[in-house]
């Protein structure tokens, strides 16, 4: 019994201290809005994690992550004053803006990447490295397809939306219009089939 009262206590002090850290995520946003910095470095402290972690897991790679990151947070001394409190908390609103930074810049590399290949093209006729290089790329990008053909549609779907559009685990259930559990479930299954029919091409 008494155990179970003292887990109890915890869990309802934990649950208080996460709702004092919205509020005071709030109360700090609409500061900021009216440019104080003491409350931006109070807001820093408590967003930047939960920022550069969803950042990390939408853009993979940890410098661009710091980068893209960092320029969330400046984003958000710039338009703290288009937060509307009653319209969600500070911490979704500022979590939004992280994800919509993430995936412009996932986005924004690989419109890059096929840019810069499209200019060497036109340039002349490319190296023999070039060309091995691009044709190896080819070919794995058309395992990737007929791998995912492979999957079921709902498989397809889920590792479509969270791999390639940056969308998280609770953005594809919403949707997909499907419990979390079962997209979580099939993103698992339709991964390690993806695994599987990759491992063929080695």
């Amino acid at each position: 019994m008494g155990g179970v009262t003292g887990e109890g206590r915890v869990g309802c002090g934990h649950g208080r201290q996460a709702k004092r850290a919205r509020v005071e995520a709030d109360e700090l946003l609409v500061l900021v809005a009216g440019g104080d910095q003491k409350a931006f470095e109070d807001l820093y402290g408590l967003v930047s994690a939960p920022v550069y972690g969803l950042v990390r897991r939408i853009v993979r790679d940890p410098a661009q992550s710091e980068e893209v990151a960092q320029e969330v947070l400046l984003e958000l001394w710039r338009s703290a004053g288009r937060f509307d409190p009653r319209r969600g908390s500070a911490l979704s609103w500022v979590l939004t803006l992280a994800h919509r930074r993430a995936v412009d810049r996932v986005r924004s590399a690989r419109a890059a990447g096929e840019r810069e290949q499209r200019e060497a093209l036109r340039a002349g006729e490319p190296a023999f490295d070039q060309v091995a290089e691009e044709v190896e790329a080819g070919l794995e990008r058309e395992w990737v397809r007929r791998c995912l053909e492979r999957l079921t549609a709902l498989q397809r779907q889920s590792v479509t939306l969270a791999y390639y559009d940056g969308y998280t685990y609770r953005e594809v259930a919403e949707r997909l219009r499907l419990p979390l559990g079962t997209v979580k479930t099939r993103m698992r299954d339709g991964l390690t089939r993806l695994r599987e029919c990759l491992g063929g091409a080695a």
